[in-house]
């Protein structure tokens, strides 16, 4: 299994100018990103959100590619959303997902049929012309290059180690420090300079 924040790092490494979307597991992200202005956390946004804004983001912004790091949970929420990406085929999109076999951020309840459920799999059938997955950081990092410069629509299986979060949500350390208009117009000023 794999450790998010060491994920997070190897794939600092590869981001150049693309846009992130870091999804439940954000909070190692904002202490990683080093280009904050092309992040794009949402605030707790409804489970099963993040694929779509990120299919939106991609579709908006063909010239540049667009990172989500999903989780099963919230995939599971909107599974059909593998079908509308794999339909509408971003070349400028790569999906990966953190599968901690259970829901985290609400005190780590199993994912149902958590051991047996392959993602890729599902994403292939939904017509995702590349996915892949990986259970150990040796094996990903030695194919993140490559695999960030295939093509879109591109989804990757992670298993992970669970972080879970038990302290109530209102007692709970932010590490969203900017507003969804902050982070909108970070993007637009970002986005801009690179025409």
């Amino acid at each position: 299994m794999i450790q998010v924040a060491e994920m997070l790092k190897i794939f600092q490494q590869y981001r150049g100018d693309a846009i992130v979307i870091p999804g439940r597991g954000g909070r190692h992200w904002v202490k990683i990103s080093t280009q904050s202005n092309l992040d794009a956390p949402l605030s707790d946004p409804a489970m099963g959100g993040h694929a779509s804004f990120a299919l939106g983001l991609a579709l908006a912004r063909p010239e540049r590619k667009v990172v989500l790091f999903d989780s099963e949970g919230d995939l599971l929420m909107s599974l059909g959303i593998l079908a509308t990406i794999a339909e509408q085929k971003p070349a400028n999109f790569y999906h990966f997902m953190l599968d901690n076999e259970c829901y985290a951020t609400t005190g780590g309840q199993p994912v149902p049929n958590c051991g047996n459920i392959t993602y890729d799999a599902i994403a292939r059938g939904c017509g995702y012309p590349r996915a892949s997955a990986y259970s150990d950081l040796e094996s990903l990092a030695k194919d993140l290059g490559n695999i960030l410069n295939q093509p879109g629509p591109v989804f990757v299986a992670l298993k992970v180690f669970p972080e879970v979060e038990n302290a109530p949500i209102g007692q709970r350390l932010r590490w969203m420090t900017r507003t969804r208009l902050q982070v909108i117009e970070d993007l637009r000023r970002a986005l801009a300079g690179a025409k």
